[in-house]
Parts: structure tokens; sequence; C-alpha cells
């Protein structure tokens, strides 16, 4: 943008921000390309299979050799030790020596009309396996949790570039006037990479994704302080807008329009956020049925905000769940956090079918990387170490095709022998379904165009 340009186009927003409203301001803002206002929904590169997204990560990586990827030779082959030529140049974040392989204990069945092989562990999502299509070969470069936290959320294993959730609500804009179109809901302590796993990276800061708390405010000082009636609060609003808006006329940075917008969000959102965070409006059945609880913070209760969120039309919607980092307690623990999490997510896609929403709804449910083949510990304390050459995702709804198996691993479940897929794939994919071209969703910072999927990055088609 030209020197002249730019004065044009201050003294524009200087004019008609005399005569405008927030909202209207903001509009304006949108017009000149510098902010997503609210309602503010486009139509992305290509046809759209979905509209929004709930993406469920599970904080510390579950063993896939125990839930989604049956290995009878690996259980055949229990406690005998690692061929060599598998240990060779690896590297493993607690293993060392010549480690012995370890057979899940845990049986497999199928599942639905397209037979879906999902572990004992997993009787919910067995009940919705034709929803479900699962894929056995991601891979990572990243072998620590932080960094493959930050790699999976943003196609980079170094923090400072935009999540998922902020390409998309970049690229597509806001379907709420009164919430986020990015949300973020933590059961547990926050993950590893931080913040980042949802930030904006050099994207403008109102595409952050926005965290709701379990207790207290949702938001913090969503709630006016002592003494500050709304109307008083409007009033103080309304005075900070007008001096935000006389230091856009003059330095035209976006990111005052970010904060523009922002206050005007956070003044809707003190009459929509505490309705939608009160489970108390659920019936019986429902909060039966995920086995939430109005009274008890818990992943339930986060899987069945999300179906509210999506309802209210939050764009996208993560949830991060901790406490799956088994490296030790494979027989004990994992089945307590699948009993945990199996039902409310199996009740969440139901949930979502039967009130119309589930094939406009992406959900998305994986982890930063999966578990080692090898035992770690001794046999009593049995668990799994960090596994970065092949994991499970798994997808549903939002024009995925259900009851399908994308991808084989070797016996041991060590290594992709068919359709490996790297993470820039599954965000390829992603971005396809809700609309996006991964390569032409880019962002010019520092001299270059950037995208979430780097220089790499194919649409998984046989998913669609």
């Amino acid at each position: 943008m030209t020197d002249r340009a730019n004065e044009m186009l201050c003294h524009r927003r200087a004019f008609l921000g005399q005569g405008l409203g927030m909202a209207g301001l903001a509009s304006v803002l949108a017009d000149d390309g510098l902010l997503a206002a609210p309602q503010d929904a486009r139509t992305g590169h290509a046809r759209a299979r979905a509209r929004q997204m709930i993406f469920l990560h599970m904080v510390g990586a579950p063993s896939q050799l125990d839930l989604f990827d049956n290995k009878p030779i690996l259980r055949k082959h229990h406690g005998s030790e690692c061929p060599a030529e598998l240990l060779e140049g690896q590297r493993f974040a607690f293993l060392g020596g010549r480690p012995k392989l370890m057979g899940s204990p845990f049986g497999f069945r199928r599942h639905g009309e397209s037979g879906l092989e999902l572990s004992e562990l997993l009787p919910g999502l067995g009940s919705v396996a034709d929803e479900v299509s699962l894929i056995k070969t991601v891979y990572t470069s990243e072998f620590n949790h932080g960094p493959a936290q930050v790699f999976a959320q943003t196609g980079f294993g170094q923090q400072g570039r935009p999540s998922l959730g902020s390409w998309l609500s970049y690229g597509l804009g806001s379907l709420s006037r009164d919430l986020p179109a990015y949300v973020v809901l933590v059961t547990g302590l926050t993950p590893g990479g931080g913040s980042s796993l949802w930030g904006n990276g050099f994207l403008p800061s109102v595409h952050q994704g926005v965290r709701f708390r379990a207790k207290g405010d949702p938001v913090l000082y969503a709630s006016n302080p002592k003494g500050v009636d709304r109307a008083t609060r409007g009033r103080i609003i309304d005075d900070v807008v007008k001096l935000n808006r006389l230091r856009l006329s003059r330095v035209g940075d976006p990111e005052i329009a970010t904060r523009i917008a922002n206050y005007e969000l956070a003044y809707r959102m003190q009459t929509a956020v505490p309705g939608l965070m009160d489970l108390s409006q659920e019936t019986r059945t429902t909060l039966e049925q995920y086995g939430a609880s109005p009274e008890k913070p818990s992943f339930a209760n986060n899987c069945l905000l999300a179906r509210r969120l999506i309802e209210r039309g939050v764009r996208v919607v993560q949830l991060f769940d901790q406490g799956w980092d088994h490296h030790g307690g494979i027989g004990t623990n994992l089945p307590k956090k699948a009993a945990a999490t199996d039902r409310p997510i199996a009740a969440l896609i139901s949930d979502l079918r039967q009130r119309g929403l589930l094939d406009e709804t992406l959900v998305v449910f994986g982890a930063e990387f999966g578990r080692t083949p090898m035992l770690q510990g001794d046999r009593a304390t049995a668990g799994r170490d960090h596994h970065k050459d092949a994991f499970s995702y798994w997808l549903a709804g939002g024009g995925v095709r259900g009851g399908r198996v994308i991808g084989k691993t070797d016996d041991l479940g060590y290594y992709p022998v068919e359709d490996p897929i790297e993470i820039h794939d599954l965000h390829a994919t992603i971005l396809q379904l809700l609309g996006l071209d991964h390569e032409q969703l880019t962002y010019r910072y520092q001299g270059r165009e950037f995208r979430l999927t780097d220089v790499s990055g194919r649409v998984m088609q046989q998913l669609l």
C-alpha cells in the first residue's frame, strides 16, 4: 500500500468513525481488510463440506496400540527384544539399551456395519463407529511433548506461528455476533506448548483462541466490577473506543482495530456467555448421556459445552484434555482415561447427529504423537515411551466418509507401510473440508508468504 493510499484510508476511517458506533466501525475496518468483523463469515476457496470444527486434543498422547491399532503379532512377541534395526538412528525420550516388545493387554473387536476395529476400552466410540474415519499412519518430526503439541496445532515445531483455529478464523471469519470465532476449553493443567497452541502468531490478534474457564467468569473480567452497572460500563467502553478511533485514524495500526472489535465483543459477551456456560439448562437425559455435571468441571462438561458453542455459531472449538502421558501404568491408568473420555465423545457425536449439526461440524480427535511398541519400565509398571513415526487420528462428520480406515502400519505398529500421513497432510485436509485451499490460505509476514502447511501438505481425497 502506498503512503498516499494509506493516508486516504486513515482519513476514511476517521470520517466514518465520527458517525458510527463500534459495530459500524468494525464493518468499515473489515472492508479495508484490517479486521474480520463479527458476522463476517466468508465462503473460502472451494465448496465447504463443514462450517465448524471441534478439535479434541488428548494431551500427553494416547497409546494407539492399545486403542486403535490392533497388532496380534506384537502381542505374540510380547517380552522379546526389539529388533535392532528398529532402533538404529532413533531418538527416544526415555528408552535406552535394547528394550523389549510390549503387546497390548486389551482386546479388540469390530463395530457397526463398517466393522471398524477398536479396543475394548472404547465401547462408546464403537457405538458411533460408522461415523468415524480412522487414520493409523500419522507421523510427525517432533518427539517431545511441547514442540510436538506446537507442531500438531501450528504446523511448525517452534512457537510463533498461527494455530489451526486462528487460520480458520482468518480464512473464514466469524459466524456469531456475540461470541468469539475460536474458543478453547482445557481439562487439567495448561499443556506444555502453552497458549501458543491457540495463539494467533503473526495474524491479527482478533484471530487468537479465547480460553473459557470452568470456574468463575468464563472469560476474565466479563462481569462488571463492584459498583459498576452495565450502562456505566457501556459508557466507559464508548469513551475508550473513541480514543482508540482517534489513534487509529492517525497511525492505521490494525492491532488498534482489533482492540476496538474486542471491546465491542466483550461487551456483548457479558450477556451471551453466562447462559451459555450454565449446564443446568440441559435436561437430565442429556447430562446423563454425556456423564456431565453442572457442579463439577470435567472433560464431559467440556464436550457438552462444545455442542452448545457450535449451536451458537462458534467457528472453532478446541478441547485439550490432560493426563495421557502413560510412561507407566498402561494397564490401570489408560482404562481410567478412556472411561472418562469415551462416553462423552460418543455422546457428542450422537448429539450433533440428532440435532442435525454433524454434517456441518467436523470433529477431530488426536494428539501430538503416539506411543512405542516397546515396553518402558517393568511388567508391573508397564508403560510406553513417545513415538513419532506412526500414530492414530480419527475424524467424523463435516464431509468425512465414516467407517473407513486409512493407512496401515507394520506388524509391530512401528512404521507406516501404506499411506503415511504427515501433520501437514492432516491440516490440508481439514482446511479443504472447511472450504479452504491450504496453498491459497497465506499471510505475508517478514517479506514472505506463510501458510499453515508450510511447503508441503496434500489433501487426503480418500477421506472425503
